[in-house]
């Protein structure tokens, strides 16, 4: 091609929706006007979510005939019925990891490698997270490039890549997230911001602890998750970062789980072991987790709101150092406040302190978690428990090491 084809948002919806299942689900392919519709509007893999109707996907299918990006075709088998095929690899000649990678750029806008591995698996298998650069590279080195590096935004540990074949917008949450300044809580440096959240949680340990040892006890959903994590570490070494007074520790303990507790206040620990003697407890920073003694790796880290307090340039670096010490298979738990702001409180459980939290969007924690190389991310989003006096939304990721 001498030109790259400018698509807008419903073009390259169409075009991607095509172009995913013909890969996934060849059987089905081409697919009819409804079974289009039911691709473009699909919750999962789509970003944004739209909600088009019949009318404006058979418009844009046909506007795709006329540009020779799509053919109608006739099928007989049964009622005779109209079905669509996208032939855009064609017209730009793609390999096959070429077409992985714009499928998914075009259905999911600005990603980064790591996303972007993750997300093609079913479409194309990169080795490593080097594969997929290597690909990109080549995408943005053609004559007519296909792809582009983005410069890399305040809090984001990668670069992200953008297809070239019109317009992406950017989500809306993400346009609000970045407008917070989540790295304001280290403007004076991470020791400082270390020294405060550390004699914070020293000073209020011992009533932190009276007020919430007892918490999992109305906390259904929390534990569903850790009934979860007892499941699959079938009695392997399980580690919980930001163990604070000790109660989720001791429960995964209680439910068969070799379960270990770290946390970054010395004071905290104390209580821990006070309450929970026959329990193991350890000071310690979650952003040098070591290997269990008696084990390749751990089979579980649970950060149960131990991210709080992070920076967003330190989230990515944070979730790889948690990472690093899984076996393989091993799952990742994370527990955060959500939203987009940051909290400050100067009075905590009665004590005076200097602690700000720092509220994490979705998209910002799963795009940590895959860019870290997990796969098969779950994540969920509970309301905030009233009767708890509780004003913010939890956020919980899972995933595992491939």
């Amino acid at each position: 091609m001498s030109e790259l084809p400018v698509l807008g948002a419903e073009d390259q919806r169409v075009l991607g929706s095509l172009m995913e299942k013909q890969a996934t689900v060849p059987a089905s392919y081409p697919l009819t006007a409804n079974a289009l519709r039911t691709a473009c509007n699909q919750a999962s893999n789509r970003d944004p979510v739209v909600e088009y109707d019949q009318a404006t996907v058979e418009q844009t299918a046909r506007s795709l005939r006329d540009r020779e990006l799509v053919r109608i075709v006739w099928v007989d088998t049964g009622r005779r019925t109209l079905k669509y095929h996208q032939i855009l690899d064609e017209r730009l000649g793609l390999e096959a990891d070429e077409r992985a990678l714009l499928t998914v750029l075009l259905l999911r806008g600005e990603q980064a490698p790591g996303e972007l591995r993750t997300r093609t698996e079913r479409l194309h298998t990169f080795a490593d997270r080097s594969d997929v650069e290597a690909c990109l590279r080549r995408m943005a080195a053609r004559p007519e490039p296909l792809v582009r590096e983005l410069e890399r935004r305040v809090g984001q540990h990668d670069r992200r890549w953008v297809h070239l074949l019109g317009p992406v917008p950017e989500a809306a949450a993400q346009v609000a997230a970045e407008t917070v300044d989540r790295d304001a809580v280290i403007a004076d440096g991470t020791d400082a911001r270390d020294a405060r959240v550390r004699s914070s949680y020293d000073a209020v340990a011992t009533t932190y602890a009276d007020q919430l040892v007892d918490e999992l006890d109305g906390l259904p959903f929390e534990t569903w998750l850790l009934d979860r994590v007892v499941a699959h570490a079938a009695g392997r070494p399980v580690v919980e970062v930001g163990s604070g007074p000790g109660h989720v520790t001791a429960y995964l303990a209680d439910h068969g789980a070799d379960a270990t507790g770290i946390d970054f206040s010395p004071e905290m620990v104390a209580e821990a072991r006070r309450r929970f003697p026959d329990r193991t407890f350890e000071v310690g920073d979650l952003r040098r987790l070591g290997r269990p003694p008696t084990s390749s790796g751990w089979s579980a880290v649970l950060a149960w709101y131990s991210l709080i307090h992070l920076a967003a340039s330190e989230l990515a670096d944070a979730v790889a150092a948690l990472v690093r010490p899984l076996d393989p298979g091993g799952w990742l738990v994370l527990g955060l406040h959500a939203g987009a702001e940051i909290r400050h409180v100067d009075s905590f459980f009665g004590q005076e302190v200097d602690l700000d939290f720092v509220l994490y969007d979705a998209a910002s924690v799963v795009g940590a978690v895959e860019a870290a190389g997990l796969v098969d991310v779950e994540w969920y989003l509970r309301g905030p428990i009233a009767t708890r006096q509780e004003t913010t939304q939890r956020l919980y990721v899972v995933a595992r090491t491939a």
